[in-house]
């Protein structure tokens, strides 16, 4: 879909891009070509200016920001996003205007600004919030079987399942809740398991900078039961350690340990 809407815009014959490269009712398109000078050499001063010509810059992947930046063509608006899922329900062979589907695309947008609203939370922010009075607990802190519900973002079907995490506090410990946050904050975001289980470490260790961070995902992805080669109840686990964990085999085993003795 970026592809298509990238195309919209062209340089114009002289290599130039039309003015504020503004396309789709007035949006603005950041993944224009960025128009730089080419480099000039010493030349005589009466020699002719060297053609402006384009260079496209790639920008970084959303899924590397642990806030992404605003869409780079600029939020469509509803009216836009609803004519969107008219699109692919025509595509899909039906008939958006019959009774049963005449209000679906308006409950698909709120449904997807619920679903992937991870997108307007700060997760660093979620963990800013210390208590430091713990009578000088120094130990490990888990928790575990946090549920969440995320979207594979190759193919916009979800997969679902437990996240587990657990961390030696240095500087006091955090609400037990903000943990779940963090989760659903990178989960509602279209995602894969493993970059979602990097980013849940990574803001942990950078926000409490404890001694130790573990992180275990377990989830059942839709996209394998539905399509391809439709095998339904298939876990997949994914496991991020940091610090002590990272560096103490036996503190991983004694992780694992603690996330699977459900007695």
């Amino acid at each position: 879909m970026d592809a298509a809407l990238k195309s919209l815009s062209y340089p114009t014959a002289d290599g130039n891009l039309p003015e504020g490269v503004r396309d789709l009712n007035g949006m603005r398109n950041d993944n224009a070509p960025t128009l730089v000078p080419a480099p000039v050499s010493a030349a005589p001063v009466s020699a002719a200016p060297l053609p402006v010509r384009p260079v496209e810059v790639a920008p970084q992947p959303p899924s590397a920001q642990r806030v992404p930046d605003e869409i780079a063509l600029g939020r469509p608006s509803r009216e836009e996003a609803e004519a969107a899922v008219r699109t692919l329900l025509r595509w899909a062979g039906d008939d958006p205007t019959r009774e049963g589907l005449i209000d679906t695309p308006a409950r698909v947008v709120k449904a997807y600004d619920q679903l992937f609203g991870g997108y307007r939370q700060d997760a660093d922010a979620l963990l800013e919030r210390v208590f430091e009075e713990v009578e000088g607990y120094s130990d490990v802190v888990l928790v575990r079987d946090i549920p969440f519900y995320s979207h594979c973002e190759h193919h916009m079907v979800p997969f679902m399942g437990l996240a587990h995490i657990a961390y030696y506090p240095t500087k006091g410990v955090v609400g037990l809740s903000k943990l779940a946050r963090v989760v659903d904050t990178f989960a509602r975001r279209l995602q894969t398991q493993e970059t979602m289980t990097a980013q849940i470490a990574d803001v942990i260790e950078s926000i409490l900078k404890p001694r130790g961070v573990a992180v275990m995902v377990e989830a059942e992805h839709l996209c394998m039961a539905m399509r391809g080669v439709q095998k339904a109840g298939v876990s997949t686990i994914t496991t991020q350690f940091k610090g002590v964990f990272k560096a103490d085999p036996n503190e991983q085993v004694r992780f694992l340990t603690l996330v699977r003795n459900k007695g």
